[in-house]
C-alpha cells in the first residue's frame, strides 16, 4: 500500500513491508510452486507459508525436492508434493492444478521462464484469457514515496497499440488490487510532445483518448510523458505540464521491452531499488522469482499475488451476487 502523500525518503522496504502486512490479513493463497528444485525456491515457499501469504503445493520431482530440502536443512513438514518427471512436466502439472481449481496462483521455481509460460499459453491445456499476458514490476525505490508499477519490461517485446491497451489495463487492475488510493498512469516516451516521427508519442496520445472514451478504465492517464516529468513535480512544473498525473505517476508504461528493461535495471543498480515481479492476464497471477532476488523481494512478490488473488475472488463473488 502506498505511503501517505508527501512522505519523504521512507526507509528501504517500507513499501514492501506494507504490502506483506496487507496480504497477511487475507487467507493464504493456494499456490503451485513450479519445479522448486533449489534452495531459493524452497526457502521462498516455506517462508511464504510461515507468514501466511501462500499455501504452497510443490510441483516437481519429489525425490529431488526432498534431497534438496535435506541438503539445505529445510523442513518441508506435510507440504504437499505433486511428483513430476522433469521441468516441462512440472509446468504442465502446475497449470493443471489451476484448471482443476486447486491453485489460485503459480510461482516459478528452478525452471526457465519460457518453460513455465509455454505451459500457461498452450492452446490445449493452457490458462490464457482474452486479455494479453503482461508483466509488471512493483518497484520499491529508495527516496520515492510510493511504490512504482513498471510495465512491460519482461514479456512483450514491441507491443502494438492494441496490445498496450491490455498491458495498461492489467497494470491498472494490479494497482487497484494493491489498494492504491488513486491510480495515475504515465505513458512514457522520450518527450512530452506528440511527434509523428516518434511512434510511441502517437500511441500514448491514442491510449489517453481511449481512456477518455472508456476503452481503458479505472485510472487517470496522461502521455506522452518523459520519465522526469512523469515522476518529478518540479520537472513537470518547469515544462508547464498541467496534469493530475504528471509528476505524480505511480504506474509507468514503457514503449517497449528494451526501454522497460533499461529503466528497471537502472533503478535497481544505480538507485538501489528492488523489483518484485508478477505476470497478469492469465487465469491466475504468476510469481516470477529470480535466484538473485532477496528474500524480501520474493516475499513481496508472494504478497502481490495474494492481493491480486483476493481481488479476483471479490470480483467473482460480486458477479455471482
Amino acid at each position: 500500500m502506498p505511503d501517505a502523500p508527501g512522505s519523504n525518503h521512507p526507509r528501504r522496504h517500507d513499501r514492501y513491508e506494507h504490502l506483506i502486512a496487507a496480504a497477511r490479513q487475507l487467507r493464504p493463497t493456494r499456490t503451485a510452486v513450479v519445479h522448486p528444485c533449489n534452495e531459493v525456491s524452497l526457502e521462498s515457499a516455506l517462508e511464504g507459508q510461515r507468514l501466511g501469504l501462500i499455501e504452497p503445493i510443490l510441483v516437481g520431482p519429489a525425490a529431488r525436492i526432498r534431497e534438496e530440502a535435506a541438503r539445505a536443512g529445510l523442513d518441508l513438514g506435510a507440504m504437499p508434493i505433486i511428483d513430476t518427471e522433469h521441468s516441462h512436466d512440472s509446468a504442465a502439472k502446475a497449470v493443471e492444478q489451476v484448471r482443476l481449481g486447486h491453485a489460485e496462483a503459480l510461482m516459478k521455481g528452478s525452471l526457465h521462464t519460457d518453460e513455465l509460460m509455454g505451459a500457461v499459453v498452450a492452446r490445449e491445456g493452457g490458462i490464457r484469457t482474452a486479455r494479453r499476458i503482461s508483466h509488471c514490476f512493483v518497484m520499491d525505490v529508495p527516496g520515492h514515496g510510493d511504490p512504482l508499477i513498471i510495465t512491460d519490461a519482461a514479456i512483450n517485446i514491441a507491443p502494438t497499440l492494441e496490445e498496450k491497451v491490455d498491458i495498461v489495463q492489467n497494470a491498472i487492475e494490479l494497482a487497484h488490487a494493491l489498494r492504491f488510493p488513486e491510480v495515475r498512469v504515465a505513458i512514457l516516451s522520450a518527450m512530452e510532445t506528440i511527434n509523428a516521427k516518434v511512434p510511441s508519442t502517437l500511441e500514448a496520445a491514442a491510449l489517453c483518448k481511449m481512456a477518455e472514451r472508456g476503452q481503458i478504465q479505472g485510472a487517470l492517464l496522461d502521455g506522452p510523458l518523459a520519465l522526469d516529468n512523469a515522476i518529478s513535480p518540479e520537472a513537470a512544473a518547469i515544462k508547464g505540464i498541467v496534469s493530475k498525473v504528471a509528476g505524480r505517476a505511480n504506474v509507468l508504461v514503457v514503449p517497449d521491452l528494451e526501454a522497460g528493461n533499461m529503466l528497471v535495471k537502472s533503478l535497481t543498480f544505480l538507485a538501489g531499488a528492488d523489483g518484485g515481479g508478477i505476470v497478469l492476464g492469465a487465469r491466475v497471477p504468476i510469481i516470477l522469482t529470480s535466484r538473485a532476488d532477496s528474500l524480501m523481494v520474493r516475499l513481496a512478490s508472494c504478497a502481490v499475488a495474494s492481493l491480486v488473488a483476493e481481488a479476483r475472488r471479490s470480483t467473482a463473488a460480486a458477479s455471482i451476487a
